[in-house]
């Protein structure tokens, strides 16, 4: 079995021998009179060119005869298989193309194919076409407007070309469209082009424009609205819904016709927007979707409504003809701006119709309300009743309106009385006692505020000493204490009170003397205690100052002008002192501020003449720190390592500062040097406040080690503190603490103390046994006492019965 790769002819390809030397060799077959074979030699050769394309496979049979021409051996089957070369060039179908594709086509989806062949082995790269486009005429844009399958030769338009292929700007374009066999894959490949023509015309599948639905149709229904089509035949039609509606009122049929399934209201929604969609039958997209806009058309088909159930209004009795009054408001649920929705007002009817029945005018459009020429009179009506019809083109409704007269504030308040004389009282009376009640009346309307009356005091009062306060129920007011009286400062207040309404008078009226009234209050002497003129007295000291610091001088006067003598109350640590005449306070002792930070003592003012009458006032003294406290262990957990070491073991440390720390405060930690302790131990820090001790080897006996070490702070001056750390190396338990005390030798009792506590033991037990001794022999006594008393009573009880 052979391959042959279109062999020249008298080539050899093979030889075929026999074990006798006097036979010769036939071949028949499909020699087609290029393959043959040397009747004496055996060789089977080629005397021209195989060609795939005319037979891809020869079959012959070979076989030896002997001088008589008779079979010595075969035939023997041989089949020659004509392997392919690329030597024939792919050719399309047609010598020109002609296609159309329709504008605002969907990149992507092909509208017409090209189709070439190859002679060559389907099988092998030498038929496997490949398909591009050269050229693009005319090409106005940057990429292409159209593109191909490499693979099927199907042509669509590309991203570019769904955008912008117009018949309005370009019906036609030519495209060289090539062809490669090799899968394109060689420079060595075969190739052809062929013209393409395609003819751009109008997309069919275009949005109509807005639809319009009057609402509320008495159509059967459904009802067409609008149609659309598209540019691809055998397509699916779809609605797809914008919003998610309870109910979407609107199909499509397969002819792309759209209707409206149901009368729609414009008052529920007076616009729809939804797309349609086409799909083949595998369900993709066809066509891009197109928007539909839909506008519900007003009717009208709703009445006027009044606002409110009853519009109540109100005017003053003074205001002048053409003033407003007021807006009837209503509403039309129609289409805003239209016919459907423009309302007239005109009033129906006045009650009462006094003095005349057309006080009242109502402009057509607006609804405003406005007065005629007629003021109006609150004693001849307080309120009128309107009846006012409003309509629209088609409906009518009736408003109510209710008018309330408002009396005017033409009347001025008047006092009952024009002086109230005088009072008399002490100085030490408290703030908020009423001193004087006062009433004066008003004309106006009552709970207006035309009759309202506010009391002031117009005079006499400067610093607001008093306060008026009013019950508006009865008018009346009340003259009170705002602030407390004082002796010293003013003996006598000479008030002048007013009397005022909250309404401005109207024109033409004044206030008058009617609305003023006096009073007088004479105040008395009370003996006052002192008064310090700080209510708080604070200072700032460092707590290192030395004894006899001034720290602030305090000041107190007797409102009778007596003399005040000073003294302290609260100092219980005795840290300060006080000049009784001079108010000075001078430190006693030393201050601490780690004791006392902010230290409060009260200052007290008193009489000399009479120590009862006395003030105090807190002093508040705050101490700044000074550094003068060194650094200490603050640790509440013992030191130990297990015993034996192995190496690496450390222990925290833990220091702290009693100062007020304003800054980052920071620790030290060293050791004492000493050869032990050096040789023994190391310090490595850990932050401001800790750090660890280790060991420096593992040779350490079971027993209590010390650490001397020195810890300094860094305050200024700076200062340390000594102290020895007792470090246990112990036998620890699994939980890693000593459970043995080392090298703490028990202890044994002295023979005083053995001797001591034998006598105490035995002391115990006797007291014991003379306890139970005593209580068997009270229990025995106290039988027989039993007994007798029994034997008494029997006694007694057999006399009697006898």
């Amino acid at each position: 079995m052979f391959k042959l790769c279109g062999l020249q002819f008298l080539l050899a390809i093979q030889w075929f021998t026999s074990e006798s030397p006097d036979v010769i060799f036939r071949a028949t077959g499909e020699k087609d009179e290029l393959i043959d074979i040397l009747p004496h030699t055996g060789m089977l050769y080629l005397n021209g060119s195989l060609d795939w394309e005319t037979k891809a496979v020869h079959n012959l049979q070979v076989e030896s005869l002997d001088k008589n021409g008779d079979v010595v051996k075969g035939p023997c089957t041989v089949t020659i298989y004509v392997e392919d070369i690329n030597d024939n060039p792919p050719k399309f179908d047609q010598t020109q193309y002609t296609g159309v594709v329709r504008q605002n086509s969907r990149a992507g989806k092909p509208f017409m194919r090209v189709h070439a062949t190859d002679l060559d082995d389907p099988t092998t790269p030498h038929a496997q076409l490949n398909y591009s486009i050269l050229h693009h005429f005319p090409n106005p844009y940057a990429e292409m407007l159209f593109q191909i399958n490499s693979l099927t030769g199907e042509i669509s338009p590309s991203r570019t070309g769904s955008y912008y292929l117009d018949p309005q700007k370009q019906d036609t374009f030519t495209l060289v469209v090539s062809v490669k066999d090799m899968a394109g894959m060689t420079e060595n490949a075969f190739k052809n082009s062929v013209d393409v023509i395609i003819t751009v015309k109008e997309s069919l599948w275009k949005a109509p424009p807005t639809i319009t639905i009057k609402e509320n149709s008495t159509q059967p229904h459904p009802v067409n609205i609008s149609q659309v089509h598209s540019n691809e035949p055998d397509v699916i039609y779809e609605v797809f819904e914008k919003e998610s509606l309870a109910k979407f009122p609107f199909s499509i049929d397969q002819n792309g016709s759209i209707y409206v399934t149901e009368p729609l209201d414009r008052e529920e929604k007076d616009a729809y927007s939804f797309f349609v969609i086409t799909k083949d039958k595998e369900g993709e997209l066809v066509d891009k979707p197109l928007k539909i806009n839909v506008v519900v058309e007003d009717i009208n088909d709703n009445p006027p409504v009044c606002q409110n159930a009853v519009t109540i209004l109100e005017v003053q009795e003074n205001e002048s003809g053409g003033s407003s009054i007021g807006t009837l408001s209503a509403t039309d649920m129609d289409q805003k701006d239209t016919l459907n929705s423009r309302l007239k007002f005109k009033i129906l009817s006045q009650d009462p119709a006094v003095p005349t029945s057309n006080l009242f005018f109502i402009q057509q459009d607006t609804g405003v309300l406005q007065l005629y020429g007629h003021s109006l009179n609150k004693r001849i009506a307080s309120n009128y009743s309107l009846k006012v019809e409003v309509t629209d083109e088609v409906f009518q409704a009736i408003c109510d309106v209710q008018i309330h007269v408002i009396d005017i504030n033409d009347q001025i308040p008047i006092f009952e009385k024009s002086d109230y004389h005088n009072v008399t009282v002490a100085e030490s009376l408290p703030v908020g006692t009423v001193l004087l009640e006062i009433q004066a009346t008003d004309g106006d309307e009552p709970a207006t505020g035309s009759s309202h009356i506010i009391y002031q005091v117009k005079e006499g009062d400067p610093n607001n000493t008093f306060i008026i306060e009013t019950d508006f129920e009865t008018n009346r007011g009340f003259l009170k204490i705002n602030k407390a009286l004082d002796f010293e400062t003013a003996a006598v207040h000479n008030l002048v009170i007013n009397a005022t309404n909250p309404e401005p008078l109207v024109s033409g009226v004044q206030y008058n003397s009617s609305s003023l009234t006096l009073f007088k209050v004479f105040v008395t002497n009370v003996d006052e205690p002192p008064a310090f003129h700080k209510e708080v007295y604070t200072a700032e000291l460092s707590e290192d100052v030395p004894v006899n610091t001034l720290v602030m001088t305090v000041e107190a006067h007797d409102p009778e002008g007596d003399a005040v003598r000073y003294s302290l109350e609260g100092d219980w640590r005795k840290w300060l002192r006080i000049d009784s005449t001079t108010g000075q306070i001078y430190t006693a002792s030393a201050l601490d501020r780690e004791q006392e930070q902010v230290y409060r003592v009260d200052v007290v003012a008193s009489e000399i003449n009479n120590a009862a009458q006395k003030f105090k006032t807190p002093l508040v003294l705050n101490l700044k720190d000074v550094n003068d406290n060194p650094p200490r262990l603050n640790m509440d957990y013992p030191l130990f390592f297990c015993y034996p070491l192995r190496g690496g073991e450390k222990a925290l440390i833990r220091a702290t500062d009693d100062d007020e720390q304003k800054f980052y405060s920071t620790i030290t930690f060293s050791l004492k040097d000493d050869i032990d302790t050096i040789n023994n131990w190391e310090i490595s820090k850990v932050n401001a406040t800790h750090a660890y001790l280790s060991p420096k080897h593992t040779n350490f006996e079971e027993k209590v080690y010390t650490a001397p070490m020195i810890i300094n702070d860094n305050g200024v001056p700076q200062l340390e503190r000594e102290v020895v750390l007792e470090v246990s190396i112990c036998t620890c338990s699994s939980e890693n603490s000593c459970f043995i005390q080392v090298e703490r030798e028990h202890s044994k009792p002295s023979t005083g103390q053995a001797i001591g506590i034998l006598l105490g033991v035995l002391i115990v037990i006797g007291a014991i046994i003379g306890g139970a001794f005593f209580h068997m022999k009270y229990k025995e006594k106290n039988k027989k006492k039993s007994q007798q008393k029994d034997a008494k009573d029997q006694s007694e009880s057999d006399k009697l019965n006898a």
